[in-house]
């Protein structure tokens, strides 16, 4: 049986809103060893916050101002290999996973697709 988004996801999935301080957001990936965050708003995953976006950023500036706002999410039934070819076709480094319903359920990195890979 082929390896899914839910199988390998993290779940309890660290974000943020548009309306945070940058600097903020840089102290959450710092705490948290983490290279990126969802952005929420209203239970809805309105965009993606990563460190290139944080070094980037001027001083000051709001997660909103920085953020990528084009999504690429998967769900939870995406197997990996899909996973890893979306990753690799977007040149991104994780994936909100978002339900049927349209609530963030995890999170895949491309740490967790090797992983996955590498324990087949």
């Amino acid at each position: 049986m082929e390896k899914t988004a839910s199988d390998i996801m993290t779940t309890g999935v660290v974000t943020t809103t548009t309306c945070a301080a940058v600097s903020e957001v840089a102290e959450v990936l710092a705490a948290n060893r983490i290279s990126g965050m969802p952005v929420v708003s209203e239970g809805e995953v309105v965009g993606i916050i990563s460190e290139a976006d944080i070094l980037t950023a001027a001083e000051g500036a709001t997660v909103g101002s920085v953020m990528a706002s084009k999504v690429v999410s998967v769900g939870p039934d995406t197997d990996v290999a899909d996973i890893a070819k979306t990753l690799a076709a977007w040149g991104i480094k994780r994936v909100p996973v978002i339900d049927c319903g349209g609530s963030l359920v995890g999170i895949v990195s491309r740490a967790d697709v090797v992983a996955a890979i590498a324990a087949d």
